[in-house]
C-alpha cells in the first residue's frame, strides 16, 4: 500500500469519527433531555481529544513527507491540500485546549439557551467570558505571528482575510442603508393577521424540503430552537422551527436548511469520508442556502406557485392576489432578528456581528461590555433600539458554541450567491416558466453540477469563478437586491 493510500485509509476514519461528533451536536439540539447536558458535555470533549490525537499524529507528517503531490490526480491533490492545512493547524492548537472549548461549547450553548428563555444576561456572561478567553487563546494559536481573527475567520472561509470582508462590506453598506431608506419610506403591505397550525406547516415544511430536491431516504426535518443542517454524504438531518402567527419562519428556515442539505448530499459519492466530501467553506455553503432561500423560493414566479399551496394548506388566510403575496413574502420592515430579515437589511445585520466580534478578539471588547456595544450599534445601524435580550445578544447560538469567526461567511454566501443566480438565469432562460410552475430542479440541478457534486475539489473562490465565470464580487447581488426593490 502506497504512503497516499494508508494517510488516505487513516483519513477515512477520522472523518467518520467527525461524523459521529457531529451527531451528537443534532441529538443536542433536537431530542437530548434536558438532564443530559452535564454528560454530554464530557462525551464532546472526548471525541474532540480523540480527533484532535488523530489530526496532529505524527504519522500523518510521514507519509506527507513521502508523497509526491505533483504525481497525483487533481483529487488527490486537493485531498493533500486540504489534510495538510488541517495537520498544521491542527498542531497549532494544545490538546488541552482543544478539549476544553469542546466540553465548554458544549455546556454554553444550554446556558445561553435557558439565559435566552429567560431574557437574563447576566446568567450567560460568565460563560461567555470563558469563550472569549479560550477563543483568544487558540486564535494566537493559530495566527502564529498573523492576525488573530484572521486565523479564527480561515477556519471558515479559508483564502479570506479580515480586511478582505471589511472592504466588501465598505463596498456594499451604502448602496444597501440607500435601498433601504428607499423602500421603507414606501407603502408596505400588511403583516398577517392569520394562526397558521404548526402541524400543517411542518406537514409544508416537508413537502417544501422534497420540492427543492432534500433525499428524505437519506435524511430528516425536525423541529429546533435555531434552525440547522447537520452531516453529509448519506445521512444529513436538517431542522426548522415554527411560529403559530408566522408561517414563513418555518417555510423559508425549511428552504435554507435544505440548500445546506441537498449541497451535502449531491456531492460525488466518491468524495465520501475524505477532505473532498463536505462543502468547501461555510461562504459556498451558504450561497446554496440562499440562493434556495432568496433568489428561487422568494422570487415572484415561484412565490405564485406558492401561493397556491398555503391556500391548500391553510385555506383563506388573508391573502387573495399572487402580486400581493409576493410583496407579504418580500416584505421590509422593522425586525431584530437576523435569521428573519430580508434579503436587503440582512447584510447590515452581519455588518454589526463582525465588527463586534473583530474587536472582541482583538481585545478591544470584553465579555462584559459586549451587550451594551451590541445595542448602541443595532441602533445606530436600524435607528431603533433593541427591546430584549432575545432580540439583541443572546438571539444567537454561534458565540455560545466557539464559532467566533463565523458571521462574515454568511454576508459572503450572499456574494457568492448573486454570482452565481446571474450565471444560472443565462444558462436558464426559461427560469420563470418553471418555477411558476413550481419546478425547481432545473435550476437546483445546474447548482448541483456547477457547486455542489465538487464538494471540497476546489478553492471556495476558484469554484465560485468556475461557476459564474468571474472573479466573486458584491456587484452581482446589489445590481438584483435593487432590481427586485428598488
Amino acid at each position: 500500500m502506497s504512503a497516499y493510500d494508508e494517510l488516505m485509509a487513516f483519513q477515512r476514519q477520522t472523518e467518520a469519527l467527525g461524523q459521529v461528533a457531529g451527531r451528537l451536536g443534532w441529538d443536542q439540539e433536537t431530542v437530548m433531555p434536558e438532564g443530559a447536558a452535564g454528560q454530554r458535555a464530557e462525551e464532546f470533549a472526548a471525541m474532540e481529544s480523540v480527533l484532535h490525537a488523530r489530526r496532529t499524529d505524527a504519522r500523518i507528517g510521514e507519509w506527507l513527507g513521502k508523497i509526491d503531490a505533483d504525481k497525483l490526480d487533481a483529487v488527490g491533490a486537493a485531498n493533500i491540500r486540504h489534510i495538510t492545512r488541517s495537520y498544521e493547524r491542527s498542531q497549532r492548537v494544545p490538546a488541552k485546549l482543544a478539549e476544553a472549548i469542546a466540553k465548554l461549547s458544549s455546556s454554553a450553548q444550554r446556558i445561553w439557551s435557558e439565559a435566552r428563555a429567560k431574557e437574563d444576561v447576566a446568567a450567560f456572561l460568565p460563560a461567555l467570558k470563558e469563550m472569549i478567553s479560550l477563543k483568544r487563546e487558540e486564535a494566537a494559536a493559530l495566527a502564529n505571528g498573523g492576525t488573530a481573527y484572521d486565523a479564527l475567520l480561515d477556519d471558515y472561509e479559508p483564502d479570506t482575510s479580515g480586511d478582505d470582508v471589511a472592504k466588501t462590506f465598505a463596498a456594499m453598506r451604502p448602496r444597501l442603508v440607500a435601498l433601504r431608506d428607499k423602500v421603507m419610506g414606501g407603502e408596505q403591505p400588511p403583516e398577517l393577521a392569520h394562526e397558521f397550525d404548526e402541524q400543517k406547516q411542518m406537514r409544508l415544511a416537508r413537502a417544501l424540503a422534497k420540492t427543492f430536491g432534500y433525499d428524505m431516504r437519506h435524511g430528516r426535518l425536525d423541529k429546533a430552537v435555531h434552525p440547522f443542517s447537520s452531516g453529509s454524504g448519506q445521512d444529513v438531518r436538517i431542522t426548522t422551527r415554527t411560529a403559530l402567527t408566522d408561517p414563513f419562519n418555518s417555510i423559508y428556515s425549511t428552504i435554507h436548511e435544505t440548500g445546506h442539505a441537498t449541497y451535502e448530499q449531491n456531492i460525488a459519492p466518491e468524495h465520501l469520508l475524505t477532505p473532498l466530501g463536505e462543502g468547501v467553506s461555510l461562504g459556498v455553503h451558504e450561497s446554496q442556502s440562499r440562493i434556495y432561500e432568496n433568489q428561487l423560493g422568494r422570487s415572484r414566479a415561484f412565490t405564485g406557485w406558492l401561493f397556491g399551496q398555503m391556500k391548500d394548506a391553510f385555506g383563506n388566510f388573508g391573502i387573495t392576489d399572487e402580486d400581493v403575496f409576493f410583496r407579504t413574502v418580500n416584505r421590509l420592515g422593522k425586525g431584530y432578528i437576523r435569521t428573519e430579515a430580508d434579503e436587503v437589511q440582512y447584510n447590515l445585520h452581519i455588518m454589526l456581528r463582525f465588527d463586534l466580534e473583530r474587536d472582541v478578539i482583538a481585545g478591544k471588547l470584553e465579555a462584559r461590555n459586549l451587550e451594551e456595544a451590541w445595542n448602541a450599534r443595532f441602533e445606530a445601524d436600524f435607528g431603533y433600539a433593541v427591546d430584549l435580550p432575545s432580540n439583541g445578544l443572546l438571539q444567537d447560538v454561534h458565540w455560545s458554541c466557539g464559532l467566533w469567526g463565523y458571521f462574515p461567511t454568511y454576508a459572503l454566501g450572499n456574494v457568492y450567491a448573486g454570482c452565481l443566480y446571474e450565471a444560472l438565469r443565462l444558462a436558464r432562460p426559461n427560469l420563470d416558466d418553471e418555477l411558476a410552475a413550481g419546478d425547481v430542479s432545473g435550476a437546483t440541478g445546474w447548482l448541483r453540477d456547477a457547486v455542489q457534486v465538487h464538494g471540497g475539489l476546489y478553492r471556495p473562490r476558484d469554484l465560485i469563478e468556475r461557476a459564474s465565470g468571474h472573479v466573486p464580487n458584491e456587484e452581482p447581488l446589489l445590481s438584483y437586491l435593487e432590481g427586485k426593490f428598488g
